[in-house]
C-alpha cells in the first residue's frame, strides 16, 4: 500500500547546464490549469492505488517554490481528505535560494509545510555562475537563514568535484556548510548527464571534468568531515542527525510503495510501475482525454522487484536483509546476492555480513556502482 506521495513541478526559470531532471521553461503558467490537473491526477492515483495514512509527501521539480502556496495548501488538503495523514507525517518542498521564494517560506509553513530542502549548490559567486544558478551566495544564506527560522527541518544541496576544485577547497566549503547547523545536507559528485548542457560543454572541450582519485579523496573527506560533526551518510550521498533523515526518499530506498503524480513522476504501487507524460503540454492533454497523466503502466516481475530492491538497499548504510526481501518477493537469499562473491569483498572489508543483513562498508561506499555489479545477480537484474 502505497504511504507516500510524490507531486512533480515541472516549471524553472532557468534550465540549469548540469540538471537531466524533468523540468521546462515556460513565460506563462496556467495555475488554475495545473491546481484542477494535479487534483485529478491525485484523485486517480487514489482511486487506483488506496492506501494507508500517507507518512510523507514530497514536492519535487523543476522549482516547487515556485508555486503560490495557496496551490500547495490545495494539493495538501485533497491528500489529507484522500488518504488521511498519519501523525508527524513529513511533507517537504525543494527549492531554490532566491528572495523571491523565501518570501514564500512563511505561508508555506503556514500550509503544511514542514520541511524544505534548498538546492544552494554551492557558497561562492564564481561556481554558482559556472553552475548556472541565478542566486548569488549572499542570495542563498540569506534564503537559508530564512528558511531556518520558518522550518524545523532543513536540507540544503551542494555540488562538489567540479572541474580544478581542490581537495582543500571543498574542505574549507564543507567546513563552512556544517557551520550553519543544518540537520540535513545532499551532498552530490558533480556527474556529465546525457542530454546536458555540461555534456555538450565537456564534448567540445569548454572544461574538464575532475579525475577519479581526486573524486574518491573528496568523497571520502566528505564523510569523514559529516560524520565527525554529527551528520552520518546513511545513504551514499545524504548525510543527516539521528532523526532528520528524509522518511520520503527512504521509502525509495527501502523499496517501499509510493505514489507519483505530475509530469514525468514515476510511481511503484502495488508490484505495478507508472510513469506520467514527460512534457508539460503532453501530461496536460492525458489529464483533459482521460483523466490522469499516466503514459506507462507497467507489471513489474518478481525478478525485476528483487532487483531494484538490492540495488537502491545496497546505497543506505543500513543496507539490506536477504532474508526479508526473499521472502518478500518469493525467492532465496541466494537468489540476490552471489554469495561467493559476498563472501570475497567481505574479507577485502568492503561489505559486512551480519546473520542475514548485508551492509556497504566506508571503504565500499566509494566502489558502490562496481559492487554493486558484482553482488546483484546478473540474472535477477536482467529477470
Amino acid at each position: 500500500m502505497a504511504r507516500a506521495l510524490y507531486i512533480h513541478w515541472p516549471f524553472c526559470l532557468a534550465k540549469c547546464p548540469y540538471c537531466d531532471f524533468n523540468s521546462h521553461v515556460r513565460d506563462r503558467v496556467d495555475v488554475a490549469a495545473w491546481q484542477d490537473g494535479l487534483l485529478a491526477d491525485m484523485r486517480h492515483e487514489h482511486a487506483v492505488a488506496g492506501g494507508e495514512p500517507l507518512h510523507s509527501i514530497f514536492f519535487g521539480g523543476g522549482t516547487p517554490s515556485l508555486m503560490p502556496p495557496a496551490l500547495v495548501a490545495r494539493l495538501l488538503d485533497e491528500a489529507q481528505r484522500l488518504w488521511g495523514f498519519a501523525q508527524g507525517i513529513e511533507i517537504t518542498l525543494e527549492g531554490n535560494p532566491s528572495s523571491v521564494e523565501a518570501a514564500n517560506y512563511a505561508a508555506l509553513a503556514q500550509v503544511g509545510v514542514n520541511r524544505v530542502s534548498l538546492g544552494l549548490q554551492a557558497l561562492d559567486n564564481a561556481t554558482l555562475r559556472f553552475l548556472g544558478r541565478l542566486h548569488d551566495a549572499s542570495e542563498g544564506l540569506a534564503a537559508l537563514d530564512v528558511a531556518q527560522r520558518h522550518f524545523k527541518r532543513v536540507s540544503f544541496d551542494l555540488i562538489y568535484a567540479r572541474p580544478g576544485q581542490s581537495l582543500e577547497s571543498w574542505d574549507a566549503e564543507l567546513a563552512r556548510a556544517l557551520s550553519f547547523g543544518t540537520g540535513h545536507l545532499s551532498l552530490y559528485q558533480l556527474t556529465i548527464e546525457p542530454g546536458t548542457r555540461f555534456e555538450t560543454m565537456v564534448r567540445k572541450g569548454d572544461f574538464t571534468p575532475l579525475d577519479e582519485d581526486a573524486c574518491a579523496d573528496m568523497f571520502a573527506l566528505t564523510r569523514q568531515r559529516t560524520a565527525a560533526a554529527g551528520l552520518p551518510a546513511y545513504e551514499i550521498s545524504n548525510h543527516a542527525r539521528i532523526g532528520e533523515e528524509s522518511r520520503h526518499n527512504l521509502t525509495y530506498w527501502r523499496y517501499q510503495d509510493y505514489c507519483g503524480i505530475g509530469p514525468g513522476a514515476h510511481g511503484r504501487r502495488g508490484g505495478v510501475a507508472t510513469v506520467r507524460h514527460r512534457k508539460p503540454e503532453n501530461w496536460l492533454t492525458a489529464m483533459d482525454e482521460h483523466g490522469h497523466g499516466i503514459a506507462e503502466t507497467r507489471d513489474l516481475r518478481r525478478h525485476e522487484q528483487a532487483s531494484e530492491a538490492m540495488l537502491m538497499g545496497l546505497r543506505l548504510a543500513e543496507g539490506v536483509d536477504l532474508k526479508e526481501l526473499a521472502t518478500r518477493f518469493g525467492l532465496a537469499p541466494d537468489d540476490l546476492c552471489v554469495p561467493a562473491k559476498a563472501e570475497f569483498y567481505a574479507r577485502q572489508g568492503l561489505i559486512v555480513r551480519e546473520g542475514a543483513r548485508i551492509c556497504v562498508t566506508e571503504a565500499g561506499m566509494a566502489l558502490l556502482d562496481g559492487l554493486l555489479g558484482e553482488l546483484v545477480p546478473s540474472a535477477l537484474v536482467e529477470g
